[in-house]
C-alpha cells in the first residue's frame, strides 16, 4: 500500500519521455520510469476507448490522494492504486478482469453512500460531474449500500459558496488544494469522527475560518458538494424548484431506482444536461486584477455570471483567488457608465455619441490650433488591452502629434523596467512562473505577495512545503509570506539597496560569486566593485538594523543555492531609489550567476492585469511599441512611413510632467482612460489643483470614477468581458481574451472608442477587429514580430519576444544580452538615502499597499457584496507596542496626518508591523492614502516614492468596532498538514484495501 508521493509541479510539465514500457492488458505501452501509471493509463487511447479507468479523486495537477480507491488495478499480480504507483522497469498491469472489476466496483460502492444522485435536478450536472460519470462509465445499476443521511446541515455561510455534507464523498480533492495548491491549509477531513466531513480550521462552519475564498476547493470538487452560489438555482431546468417540490422530486427519483436501475435515470439527466448548452454559454477569458495572468473558462446564462472555472491557463491552471473567482459583479453593477455624460454646470447630462464626437473635435481640434499639438495629453489604461494601448499612443503620436502618452506603469513598475533595462536590456520577468516554482531559493523583496499575486504565491509556497525551496523575504511588516520564510529581515525604510551591496561585497570579497559567467557574459565588473567598496555588514547593518550574523547567512544562502529568484513589488520600487534598488537586484543576479537559465532571474510582479502590456505595446513619452525610441529617426521613419504621417521628435511629457505642465499653464486638454488618476497618483491635493485647471478633460471608464467628476465628457467603456483583446501578464505571456457579454447600454469596447476619437479627428482607421491592430504591430515591431491571433487561439499564448516564425521565448537570454556586444553589464549606484524622515512632529513611517480581498482602492471589489462583507472598511494596522503607548484598540478612530494631507481611519491592532512603523491598504476611494503622498519622485523615473511617508497619528474616538468583522479569514486559525492524511483513513476499523476480501466481489448486481 503507498503512501504520500512528491508533488508535481504545478508550471513546469513533468517529463514523460518514454524510457521503458509497461505491459498493460497484454499490450506494450510506453512509459516514462517514476511517473505516475495513471498517466499512462489515461494517455493509452486504445486501453481508454475500451473501459476508462476510474479515478474519482485525481486531478493530475495535484498529484495522488489515493482516498478513493476506484483506479485500482494489477500490477504485477497485486491490486494497487494506479494514482500511487510508479512506473518501472518490468511492470505488468491489469486494468479489467473480475479482481480488478470487483475492486473499482467496491471502491464506487462505498462512494455512493455518501452521495445521493439526483442529477436531473442538480446545478453541478454540466457533464462534468466526476460522480455522474464514473456511475455511467460502469455502468452501475444499483448500489449494494444505501444512501447514508450524515448529521450534518448545510453550510451557507461563506458568501461565495456552499458546503453540503451529506453530498460530501470524502475524496479529499478539496482538502488537498487547501493544503498543497493553495497552501492555505483551512481545510482538513476528520478520519477518526463516525460522521467524517471536511472541516474548516478544526471546526465545521466555514465562516470566521481561515478560508480565503479563493475557490481552488470548489473547483476540483469532483460532485455538488462544494458549489458557487452563483451556480444555485440558475444552471439546469429544475433546479429552481422549491425546496419542498424539489425534495420530492428527488424522492421520486430514489424510489424508482431499484427497479429501473440508473441507466434510464442517467439518461434522463444526459437530456437535461445536454439542453444547457442551449443557454449556457462557457468563454475563454483572462483575469481582470492583478499581473499573474490567470485565465479560465466564465459561464454566463445572458448576463448573469454563473461560475468561473480554470483549468487550462497556463499560469495558473486549477487556480485563483478571490477576486478572479468570485469578484465579477462589477460588469453587471447599477453604478456602469452606458451613456456618453457631457457636463453642464455642477452636473451630467446623456449625450449621444455623435454629439460627444463633436464637443472632441471642437475642444481637441481648437487647442492644438492655439497652443499646438503638446498641448494635449493621453494617459492609456492598464486594464485595457494590448491594441487599446497601441491605438491610444497611435491617437497621440499619428492624430494629434504629440510623445505626451503615459500609463500607470509609471506609479509602480517603471523603476523596475528601468533597473533590468540598465543591467540586461529587457525590462521584464526574465522567465516564467515555471521557474519561480523551480527555483532553489526564492527571495522576494518588498511585495505582499500572497495578497497582491496570490496564485503566483500559491506556487512558492508549495515548493517550500513540499520541495525543499528556501524562502528568504525581506519587508517592513511580516505578512504570510514572511511568517512562511526560513529567513525573514526587517531593514529599516528605504534602505534595500544598502544590504543587498553588502552582500554583493560579502559574496565577492569571500570569492563566492559566479566567476566564469561574470567574465563571460558581464561587463563592467571592476566598476561595480569599486561601487560597493563602502557597503561593508557593518556599514549595512548600522544603516538597515539587520544584524551583521544574518546578513551573512543571507550571502551565503544566494551564493550556494541551485537558482536564486528574485521577486519585488512596490515596496521596492515606490522609493526615490527605486530604480537604483532594482538595479542592485539584478546586479546581485549577475554577480551570482543567476541569469541565462531555468530556475533563477529577476521578477518584478506587475500588478495590473496589463500593467506590462500598456509599456509594451508604446503608450510611454520616449518609446513606440516593443520599447522602440521616438528619438531614433530610423525607428521614427519606420512608423511615420506606415501611417503616413509626420511624427513628433522630442520625447513626451509622463504622468508626473503633465500634472506639473497643467499648473504651469503649458497643458490645456487631457485625454484619461481607464484610470482614477485623483486615488492613484501622489500627492492628490496637488493634482485636484491641477484638474481644475484644465480647459477640457475627457475620463474614458465602466464606472462613474473619482476622476471623471473633473472631467467636462465621460465616456462609457467595456470591460474585459464584453470585449476581445490580448493582455500580456508579469510574465510576458500574451494571451486572448473572447467575448462573452455584449457590451451594456451605449457602452463600447476602449479600441472602438479611440477609433471613432481618431476618425472624428481626421483619421481614416478602419480596424474592424482587434487582431487587424495585432498585425500592424507585428509588422511594426521586431519584439512581436510572429504574434498573430491565430497563434494565440484559445488558451494558446505566447511570451515576448516572438520571432517572425512564431518562436516565443518563455526564458530570456539563453544565448546572449540584447546589447551590442551581447553582454549585460553592470550598473553601479549610490544609495540614496529617504526623501523623508520622521521628526518631532510626523513621527511615524507610513507603509502602504494591497490587500487580498480587494483591488487597489476597490472600484470594482466595491461592487461585490460578498468581498464588501469581508473588509467594509479601510484601516490603518497600528503595532501593539504602539498601542499600548497611545491607548489604541482595533477599532479607535484616528486622525493620520502628513505634510501634504490628512483622513481618518480606524485602528487594527496587529502584530503584523511593528514599533512606529503604520500600514494602510490602499482600498479607499473617499479616503485614499494618496491623501497622504508628497511629490518625492524615483530620480531615474518619477515614479512617486509612495512608500515614503512621515505621518503623525491624532487619537479622535477610543473605542470603536473593529473594522475587520469577525468573518474575515484574517481572525481564522490556519490548520496545516502534509495533505489528506489519508493514512489516518486507512487505518480506519472500517476500512480494508478494495478487492482484498471474498466479500467485495458480490457487492455489485450482476448485470448483462
Amino acid at each position: 500500500m503507498t503512501t504520500e508521493t512528491t508533488r508535481p509541479l504545478l508550471n513546469t510539465p513533468a517529463d514523460i519521455t518514454p524510457d521503458t514500457t509497461v505491459v498493460v492488458n497484454g499490450r506494450a505501452v510506453e512509459a516514462h520510469v517514476g511517473e505516475p501509471l495513471i498517466d499512462v493509463l489515461n494517455r493509452d487511447t486504445t486501453h481508454r476507448a475500451a473501459k476508462p479507468l476510474p479515478q474519482v479523486c485525481y486531478v493530475k495537477a495535484m498529484g495522488a490522494i489515493q482516498s478513493c480507491d476506484t483506479c485500482m488495478v494489477e500490477v504485477n499480480g497485486t491490486l494497487v492504486r494506479a494514482c500511487g504507483t510508479s512506473v518501472a522497469v518490468g511492470m505488468t498491469v491489469a486494468t479489467e478482469g473480475g479482481r480488478v472489476d470487483a475492486a473499482q466496483r467496491e471502491a464506487f460502492d462505498r462512494i455512493l453512500q455518501n452521495h445521493e444522485l439526483y442529477c436531473t435536478v442538480c446545478d453541478n450536472n454540466n457533464q462534468n460531474c466526476t460522480v455522474h460519470n464514473t456511475t455511467a462509465d460502469l455502468a452501475v445499476e444499483h448500489q449494494a449500500r444505501p444512501f447514508l443521511h450524515k448529521p450534518y446541515v448545510q453550510d451557507h455561510s461563506n458568501a461565495f459558496y456552499r458546503y453540503d455534507p451529506d453530498q460530501c464523498i470524502l475524496c479529499g480533492r478539496c482538502v488537498e488544494a487547501c493544503q498543497n495548491v493553495q497552501v492555505n491549509e483551512t481545510l482538513t477531513i476528520d478520519w477518526k469522527s463516525a460522521h467524517p466531513r471536511v472541516l474548516w480550521d478544526g471546526g465545521e462552519t466555514i465562516d470566521g475560518s481561515s478560508c480565503v475564498s479563493c475557490g481552488h476547493c470548489v473547483t476540483v470538487c469532483p460532485c455538488n458538494a462544494l458549489m458557487e452560489k452563483t451556480m444555485l438555482g440558475k444552471a439546469g431546468y429544475l433546479t429552481n424548484t422549491a425546496g419542498k417540490v424539489l425534495d420530492d422530486m428527488i424522492e421520486v427519483v430514489k424510489e424508482i431506482e431499484p427497479s429501473m436501475g440508473y441507466g434510464p435515470i442517467l439518461e434522463v439527466s444526459e437530456v437535461e444536461a445536454e439542453m444547457r448548452h442551449a443557454r449556457v454559454k462557457r468563454t475563454k477569458t483572462v483575469c481582470t486584477y492583478c499581473g499573474v495572468g490567470c485565465s479560465f473558462d466564465v459561464w454566463t446564462r445572458d448576463r448573469h455570471i454563473l461560475k468561473i472555472e480554470p483549468m487550462h491557463g497556463p499560469a495558473n491552471g486549477i487556480s485563483t483567488c478571490v477576486k478572479g473567482k468570485f469578484a465579477w459583479d462589477f460588469v453587471n453593477s447599477p453604478k456602469r457608465l452606458t451613456s456618453p455624460l457631457l457636463r453642464q454646470g455642477d452636473t451630467f447630462v446623456e449625450v449621444t455619441w455623435e454629439k460627444a464626437m463633436e464637443v472632441i473635435a471642437e475642444k481637441f481640434n481648437a487647442a492644438k490650433a492655439e497652443f499646438g499639438p503638446d498641448s494635449l495629453a493621453f494617459i492609456a489604461s492598464s486594464k485595457c488591452t494590448n491594441e487599446e494601448s497601441y491605438l491610444m499612443q497611435k491617437l497621440a503620436r499619428a492624430v494629434v502629434g504629440t510623445n505626451n502618452i503615459d500609463n500607470c506603469s509609471r506609479y509602480c513598475q517603471t523603476p523596475a523596467t528601468m533597473g533590468l533595462s540598465r543591467t540586461v536590456g529587457y525590462g521584464g520577468d526574465t522567465g516564467s512562473i515555471a521557474d519561480i516554482e523551480k527555483a532553489g531559493l526564492v527571495l522576494i523583496i518588498g511585495s505582499n505577495t500572497s495578497e497582491s499575486h496570490p496564485v503566483l504565491a500559491t506556487r512558492v509556497k508549495r515548493s517550500h512545503k513540499h520541495r525543499g525551496q528556501r524562502l528568504i523575504v525581506a519587508d517592513l511588516r511580516k505578512h504570510e509570506m514572511a511568517e512562511r520564510a526560513d529567513i525573514f529581515i526587517r531593514p529599516n525604510p528605504s534602505t534595500d539597496a544598502v544590504w543587498l551591496m553588502a552582500v554583493a561585497k560579502y559574496i565577492v570579497d569571500h570569492n563566492l560569486h559566479a566567476k566564469d559567467f561574470v567574465a563571460q557574459w558581464v561587463n563592467k565588473f571592476d566598476d561595480y566593485v569599486k561601487s560597493i567598496e563602502p557597503y561593508t555588514l557593518e556599514h549595512a547593518a548600522a544603516t538597515t538594523g539587520i544584524s551583521v550574523e544574518v546578513l551573512e547567512t543571507v550571502a551565503l544562502e544566494i551564493a550556494r543555492a541551485k537558482g536564486v529568484c528574485i521577486l519585488w513589488a512596490m515596496g521596492v520600487t515606490q522609493h526615490c531609489g527605486g530604480s537604483d534598488t532594482s538595479t542592485s537586484i539584478s546586479n546581485l543576479l549577475l554577480l551570482t550567476g543567476n541569469y541565462m537559465k531555468p530556475g533563477a532571474g529577476a521578477y518584478p510582479l506587475r500588478g495590473h492585469n496589463n500593467v506590462q502590456g500598456a509599456s509594451d505595446f508604446g503608450s510611454m513619452p520616449n518609446l513606440f511599441p516593443g520599447y522602440q525610441k521616438v528619438d531614433d529617426p530610423e525607428v521614427r521613419g519606420k512608423f511615420e512611413a506606415d501611417w503616413g504621417v509626420t511624427l513628433p521628435v522630442v520625447k513626451g511629457l509622463d504622468n508626473h510632467g503633465m500634472i506639473e505642465a497643467i499648473h504651469q499653464g503649458k497643458l490645456k486638454v487631457l485625454y484619461l482612460k481607464g484610470e482614477d488618476t485623483i486615488t492613484s497618483d501622489a500627492n492628490a491635493n496637488h493634482v485636484d489643483a491641477a484638474f481644475r485647471k484644465l480647459d477640457f478633460m475627457v475620463v474614458q471608464d465602466v464606472m462613474f470614477s473619482q476622476t471623471a467628476a473633473y472631467a467636462d465628457l465621460v465616456l462609457p467603456a467595456s470591460p474585459s468581458l464584453e470585449k476581445e483583446g490580448t493582455f500580456t501578464s508579469t510574465e510576458r505571456r500574451m494571451q486572448r481574451l473572447y467575448r462573452a457579454l455584449d457590451p451594456l447600454g451605449y457602452s463600447l469596447p476602449d479600441w472602438e472608442i479611440i477609433q471613432m476619437i481618431a476618425n472624428t479627428l481626421g483619421a481614416r482607421w478602419n480596424y474592424t477587429h482587434p487582431s487587424e491592430i495585432m498585425a500592424e504591430v507585428a509588422r511594426l515591431t521586431p519584439m512581436f514580430a510572429g504574434v498573430t491571433y491565430e497563434r494565440l487561439e484559445g488558451y494558446k499564448t505566447l511570451q515576448w519576444p516572438v520571432a517572425k516564425d512564431g518562436t516565443d521565448t518563455p526564458l530570456l537570454f539563453t544565448e546572449k544580452f540584447p546589447f551590442p556586444d551581447g553582454k549585460a553589464k553592470f550598473h553601479p549606484i549610490e544609495y540614496l538615502e529617504s526623501s523623508e524622515e520622521t521628526n518631532a512632529t510626523f513621527d511615524l513611517h507610513l507603509n502602504n499597499g494591497r490587500v487580498l480581498e480587494h483591488f487597489e482602492q476597490g472600484a470594482m471589489t466595491y461592487q461585490s457584496p460578498g468581498i464588501m462583507a469581508m473588509t467594509p472598511e479601510n484601516f490603518v494596522e497600528v503595532s501593539p507596542e504602539l498601542a499600548a503607548e497611545r491607548g489604541l484598540t482595533s477599532g479607535s478612530l484616528v486622525r493620520v496626518r502628513s505634510p501634504y494631507g490628512q483622513l481618518r481611519v480606524q485602528v487594527l491592532v496587529t502584530d503584523r508591523v511593528q514599533g512606529k512603523q503604520l500600514y494602510m491598504p490602499m482600498n479607499s476611494v473617499l479616503e485614499p492614502v494618496n491623501k497622504l503622498t508628497g511629490s518625492h519622485l524615483d530620480r531615474a523615473t518619477n515614479t512617486p516614492a509612495y512608500k515614503e511617508i512621515s505621518v503623525e497619528m491624532v487619537l479622535l474616538e477610543a473605542k470603536g468596532e473593529s473594522p475587520l468583522p469577525r468573518s474575515n479569514f484574517r481572525n481564522g486559525k490556519r490548520t496545516p498538514q502534509m495533505g489528506v492524511e489519508v493514512s489516518r483513513k486507512w487505518d480506519r476499523d472500517d476500512y480494508h484495501l478494495p478487492g482484498t476480501r471474498a466479500a467485495d466481489e458480490l457487492v455489485q448486481i450482476k448485470t448483462t
